[in-house]
């Protein structure tokens, strides 16, 4: 094996280790929302395929969420 001295180089963690935030995706979430019982129901699934289509912000989709939960 050829060894030219060069290190290689490690990939950093980038802003996560920065902020302390992590984005995972929604099948992530709901593996982990599994291991404690908690299952999105069909209309939180319709909800977020929307979101998706129309991409929303998030704070657009915020008000999706309540305004679906308001009552009246």
């Amino acid at each position: 094996m050829l060894d030219c001295g060069m290190a290689k180089q490690k990939k950093s963690a980038g802003t996560p280790a920065k902020t302390g935030r992590y984005v995972i995706g929604s099948a992530g979430f709901a593996k982990i929302s599994a291991v404690e019982g908690i299952h999105l129901t069909e209309a939180m699934k319709e909800r977020a395929a929307v979101k998706r289509a129309k991409r929303l912000t998030a704070e657009e989709y915020r008000r999706t969420i309540i305004a679906s939960h308001r009552k009246g």
